[in-house]
């Protein structure tokens, strides 16, 4: 998922270096979240306008729209949002050969703007990692509370400071593939909470010749309590909060978070 400048030549090689990404668990596990706390309905096309709205989903940092796309087919109406124009170029590629009718835009996540409330705001795949700033953050949190329906929900993930700092670290990781090749060289600034991850890819032409490019990224490690004081500053009201990988409570230990939070806006 895409919050910034990053993913360019990336993109096109992006849905294959990501097929072990757990897309269905995370779909079946908002579909919960939203039936269980929010006020979406997979109901397309609804006559009434205020209804319309609140059965608006948001995919913040949709990269590829492979999760919006499984939303999508769940019943219901999803607009994406990506910064980055080649992920969106997929998105909208994969959006015409399967015929879905879900709206694209190219926005970054801190100046987001929509034309209505929106039912419920998802981000996964540690998109908000992306925003290295704790005051732009809390700018995103803001606009999510500001176009939530009354009742409508934010569901987000993120990667823990313990990720990067003991689990990820200084490594190198490679992968080689039929088609595609990667090498991630990674840093962590225990300092900065900044961690840096460089990426060096070999793409396959059609001609049958392999293309190297080379990107970085950076992403803030942050802590559950920051969260949770930018979550409050932004005036929503935290209703779950569970370790992404094991779904079971959050601990020291945990690598990824995820929080579900409903705004507090009513009309």
């Amino acid at each position: 998922m895409s919050t910034g400048n990053s993913y360019s030549d990336f993109a096109y090689v992006y849905d294959e270096l990501m097929d072990a990404t757990p897309y269905e668990e995370w779909c079946e596990r908002i579909c919960k979240l939203i039936e269980k706390y929010g006020v979406s309905k997979p109901e397309r096309n609804a006559k009434d306008v205020l209804d319309s709205e609140k059965n608006l989903v948001v995919d913040l940092g949709c990269g590829t729209g492979t999760l919006t796309e499984m939303l999508y087919r769940k019943g219901y109406d999803m607009i994406g949002i990506d910064n980055s124009e080649s992920m969106l170029g997929i998105a909208m590629d994969k959006k015409a050969k399967n015929g879905m009718e879900i709206l694209y835009l190219c926005q970054d996540m801190r100046e987001m703007e929509l034309f209505s409330t929106i039912g419920t705001v998802i981000s996964v795949c540690d998109s908000v990692n992306y925003i290295l700033e704790e005051d732009e953050l809390l700018q995103v949190f803001k606009l999510v509370n500001n176009y939530l329906f009354p009742g409508g929900i934010f569901i987000f993930d993120f990667n823990t400071d313990y990720k990067y700092r003991e689990v990820i670290g200084d490594t190198t990781i490679a992968e080689n593939r039929e088609d595609c090749s990667f090498i991630w060289e990674n840093y962590y600034d225990e300092e900065t909470e900044i961690n840096e991850y460089d990426l060096t890819i070999f793409a396959k032409e059609p001609d049958g010749r392999f293309k190297r490019f080379q990107e970085v990224h950076f992403q803030r490690g942050y802590i559950v309590e920051t969260m949770v004081e930018l979550l409050k500053k932004a005036g929503m009201t935290i209703l779950e909060m569970t370790d992404a990988d094991t779904e079971g409570e959050v601990t020291e230990v945990s690598e990824r978070i995820c929080i579900t939070a409903k705004g507090n806006k009513t009309f």
